[in-house]
């Protein structure tokens, strides 16, 4: 009988031992949900991050380049060190800090590893790299972030940061994950997919005290990292940080066109700020210190400021009035003093007179032609008709739209038509009396320097331009080319007006900007301020003939047009074309910066 239970016993043990090897078996080979789980509790996936592409000028000057930081990482389980102030010393933290930093790791995992220190920069890293063996538990992963050797040119190209949540939830290629770095405004939010490359992939084996044990399958399951694309600019750097030296203390932009192809040479807003500041570490706290600067420096005066363009507007009105047969080049009218405010003294004037004298009472009368054409008996009518043939004249210049610009936020400034001064004074309530401050450049007019900067390229082409662009080559191949856009003006009127620009330098308004040899067309604007002194600005183009720049300039607050605007203008005029500035007293002036005289003040 006990020969019996001893196999009954030996049979239930048997059992127990096959159904458990089975089930184990069963578990560890034919189900994937649970083969997975226990991968996934030895198999860390682990990002390699791409070099962000580089951004150079047109002649291959390097702009903006990737410096490595480096990312520390914490694994509890591993954690110690024999000399706690030395690890605090090395990493800049407090003992506080460090306690938090642990527990705050250990309650996510005592294996896997937590972000401990974020951002070292390649110096301070290389300082303490030798003391790392000392610190068990600590780990390191290089990461590259954005530097730039030229700091130029910060408002355009943008800044790179750690993605935010609300842009996490709008990536519904789920490329990024938190901690990423990402685009933010300019260039670099604008090509954002072909900067950042694409991120690469390791899989890692851990034992279960978090110990690297190795590739997972011999890194066969790697993804490889595809570093991003090269940006190459239209910018000309040194012409660049030229503009940059003479806006230095002053509040304004300039914009200067290559006018035969729509490339922007330079392009700056002042004040300014070294584009380094918001790069690494101490991102935040820089960004807090600009963006809560009184004076803007953050703002992108040059594609976001909107000002009335003064009497450079005088062009156009020229322009429409000629195409219209409202005037022709030799008709001589005699101009009083009674219409309008005036500094041109009364007198007979032809249309090339009235350009260079700028006379105010003059082009009033023009406008009032453009705006009653008579089409109506209904004065009001009349106007209503009037304005909006005016308005789609206007625009045919790209004031009033973003000239589809392919980087960043660009303000498309305002020109009025009927419906705007229909909502303000009500339907055939309004006429040419209520509107007459459009005639000099003033009143609801709204232009941005890049738009004035394109109406240069447009005179300097004598009727057609390219929208501006900042791109030239991506990878080595040229970018595509915006169609041509030509204006339905005749040519001989844009020669009739370019004639007169030459002669507003040589002998009119904007006097300081002449240079022998340098042939340089312009017209200035003394824009009305109601907060303070009036803006400065001017717009040019050089040589008279096959020009290589055209330019726009607004510096706020500097009184007339002939002093800052066209003087700086003329300067980056000559910088550009002759590579050598001559005109040593016309620099010192601009840098010295006081444009404003005892009797501006008075």
């Amino acid at each position: 009988m006990s020969g019996d239970k001893t196999f009954v016993f030996k049979l239930l043990l048997f059992s127990i031992f096959f159904i458990l090897s089975s089930r184990l078996f069963y578990l560890q080979i034919y189900e994937d949900k649970y083969h997975e789980l226990s991968e996934n509790n030895t198999v860390h996936l682990e990002s390699v991050y791409p070099s962000r592409g580089i951004i150079t000028d047109r002649n291959d000057s390097v702009i903006v380049e990737n410096q490595p930081t480096y990312d520390f990482y914490i694994i509890p389980k591993q954690f110690w060190t024999k000399d706690t102030s030395q690890l605090l010393n090395s990493f800049s933290i407090s003992e506080n800090e460090l306690y938090e930093k642990f527990n705050k790791a250990k309650r996510y995992s005592l294996y896997r590893p937590s972000i401990f220190y974020k951002g070292m920069n390649h110096s301070t890293f290389a300082s303490v790299q030798s003391k790392l063996y000392d610190f068990k538990g600590i780990y390191h992963s290089p990461k590259p972030t954005r530097y730039y050797p030229k700091p130029i040119l910060p408002h355009v190209l943008g800044y790179v940061s750690e993605i935010n949540s609300y842009q996490l939830n709008k990536d519904s290629s789920n490329y990024y994950s938190a901690g990423d770095l990402v685009g933010y405004s300019g260039v670099e939010q604008s090509y954002e997919r072909l900067l950042r490359g694409v991120k690469g992939y390791k899989l890692k084996l851990y034992d279960v005290n978090g110990v690297s044990a190795g590739s997972f399958n011999d890194g066969k399951e790697d993804v490889l990292v595809s570093n991003g694309e090269k940006l190459k600019l239209t910018i000309d750097s040194e012409l660049q940080l030229y503009v940059e030296r003479l806006l230095n203390g002053k509040v304004g932009s300039v914009v200067a066109i290559e006018p035969r192809s729509g490339e922007i040479l330079a392009i700056a807003s002042s004040p300014t700020y070294d584009p380094n500041l918001l790069s690494g570490k101490e991102f935040s706290k820089n960004y807090l210190n600009l963006q809560t600067d009184s004076l803007k420096p953050i703002y992108n005066r040059a594609l976001m400021a909107t000002y009335p363009p003064g009497s450079m507007f005088k062009l156009i009105q020229g322009l429409i009035g000629l195409e219209e047969g409202l005037v022709r080049y030799d008709d001589q009218l005699y101009i009083d003093l009674k219409s309008i405010g005036d500094l041109a003294p009364a007198g007979n004037y032809d249309l090339k007179k009235a350009i260079v004298k700028s006379s105010n009472n003059y082009f009033f009368k023009l406008f009032r032609k453009i705006i009653n054409q008579n089409i109506n008996d209904n004065t009001f009518i009349d106007s209503n008709i009037g304005l909006n043939k005016w308005s789609k004249y206007v625009k045919m210049f790209g004031l009033g739209s973003n000239l589809s610009f392919n980087v960043s936020s660009v303000n498309s400034g305002y020109i009025p038509n009927s419906k705007y001064y229909d909502t303000y004074y009500g339907t055939n309530r309004w006429k040419f009396s209520n509107v007459y401050s459009l005639s000099i450049g003033q009143g609801e007019l709204l232009v941005t320097p890049l738009q004035m900067a394109n109406f240069a390229a447009i005179m300097a082409n004598r009727g057609f331009y390219y929208n501006p662009n900042l791109i030239l080559e991506i990878n080595g191949k040229p970018s595509v080319k915006t169609p041509i856009k030509k204006l339905n003006i005749s040519r001989d009127h844009f020669d009739y007006i370019v004639d007169a620009m030459e002669e507003v330098v040589k002998s009119g308004s904007a006097r300081r900007a002449y240079m022998p040899g340098l042939d340089i067309c312009g017209k200035t604007s003394t824009v009305q301020n109601p907060h303070g002194y009036d803006h400065s600005g001017f717009i040019g183009f050089a040589p008279k003939e096959e020009p290589k720049i055209a330019i726009a300039a607004y510096i706020e607050n500097s009184g007339w047009g002939g002093r800052a605007a066209a003087s700086i203008s003329s300067l980056v005029a000559e910088k550009y074309i002759f590579n050598d500035i001559k005109r040593k007293w016309l620099e010192d002036y601009v840098i010295k910066g006081e444009f404003i005289d005892e009797e501006d003040k008075q």
